[in-house]
């Protein structure tokens, strides 16, 4: 790997600052460049590009010679590299919706709330990214995580995702309320372009789970 990246993501490592809540202080100053020798500054002003430390992000959260921390650094800052929508969409493109649902089923709580979170940023208000969310499976395995995690941080990112994935996208919401438990099944008909009726399902989720989405 180019070292102007390695020294990037040591630099990323080092001056980001690990969300271990689920609120962040918009206000919060981003770390300055200090630290950076004069082969990262040259990648980062030439490149890499938000495609490139998306793919370095994933890297570094699937390398065993990283630890949980810096793994957690590099989700939060995939998390905010796809608050843009086109970088979301670039998740298919990157071959990283596999990874990234897989994330799901680790055995870390911090790695599968940041999954969930991920997954979670990615779909809001966004067809596409919907679309792709179902088709990579990740819904069945949010529902498990929304009922059934023993984190209770992981539970809500789970149900941010679910409340993210099925909002005006019936097919998500479909397979959703397939995979809940019976008593959790809505009467009779849910239209998911009403928010109203999309509420009342999630509302009996966030109920059974013990939490509350933030």
């Amino acid at each position: 790997m180019d070292p102007g990246l390695n020294q990037l993501l040591k630099w990323s490592i080092e001056n980001s600052e690990t969300t271990q809540n689920d609120s962040t202080d918009p206000k919060a100053e981003r770390p300055s460049g200090q630290g950076l020798n004069k082969e990262a500054i040259r990648s980062l002003m030439g490149g890499p590009s938000d495609a490139d430390l998306m793919k370095l992000s994933m890297a570094a959260i699937q390398s065993p010679d990283v630890s949980l921390d810096d793994k957690l650094v590099a989700f939060d800052n995939l998390e905010q590299l796809i608050e843009i929508v086109d970088n979301a969409n670039n998740l298919e493109s990157l071959a990283l919706w596999t990874p990234l649902v897989t994330e799901l089923s680790n055995a870390e709580a911090g790695i599968r709330r940041m999954a969930a979170w991920c997954i979670g940023t990615a779909v809001q208000n966004n067809v596409k990214t919907q679309e792709r969310a179902l088709a990579v499976d990740a819904l069945p395995l949010l529902v498990q995580l929304a009922l059934g995690d023993p984190n209770d941080q992981v539970r809500r990112k789970a149900i941010y995702a679910l409340s993210s994935a099925i909002r005006n996208y019936p097919p998500a919401l479909q397979v959703m309320v397939q995979h809940l438990p019976k008593d959790l099944r809505p009467g009779g008909a849910v239209n998911a372009g009403d928010m109203d009726d999309v509420d009342k399902v999630m509302d009996g989720i966030k109920q059974a789970s013990g939490g509350t989405v933030r």
